[in-house]
């Protein structure tokens, strides 16, 4: 498998189907108005930058960067193929994204995600990267059905 991760891809059928399997998944496994997972036009803002990774032509996942401020940064839109599971390809988009977000300056990412066990998988690939609980951030507020993940960028190992 040789995988390529490429900023862009928004309009792209797979990518729009991947986007909607992941939105329809997060909101399922998450109470109403606590699932903030973007659509489209949501991930189409000046702030985010988008990335898909491919094995030639089969797309594998996505991922997205909202800069929050000049420093501070959010991972969005994490989602992984049901087929390329566990193959490492969350790792690597996640990797891709934190030297994105270095090498533009942020000395930290962050992240909500949800508390149910459809999250559990997502959650332990990022505490597996050196991501800490953490407080609110941005916009959102503390509730029973959110977590907050962050790490500095540049430090540990990816």
């Amino acid at each position: 498998m040789t995988v390529t991760i490429a900023e862009g891809g928004l309009d792209d059928a797979r990518v729009q189907a991947l986007l909607t399997t992941h939105l329809t998944k997060a909101r399922e496994a998450t109470a109403e108005g606590f699932a903030f997972a973007l659509d489209l036009s949501g991930l189409r803002v000046p702030e985010i930058q988008f990335f898909s990774a491919w094995d030639g032509d089969v797309l594998l996942g996505v991922g997205a960067l909202k800069r929050l401020s000049d420093d501070h940064g959010e991972v969005k839109s994490m989602h992984t193929a049901e087929a390329a599971r566990r193959r490492g390809i969350g790792g690597m988009l996640l990797r891709h994204i934190m030297a994105v977000a270095h090498e533009a300056g942020m000395t930290r990412v962050s992240l909500e995600t949800g508390t149910s066990a459809y999250f559990q998988p997502a959650v332990a690939l990022y505490l597996r990267h050196g991501f800490v609980d953490c407080g609110p951030f941005g916009g959102y507020a503390a509730s029973a059905e959110n977590r907050f993940l962050t790490r500095s960028v540049g430090t540990g190992q990816l």
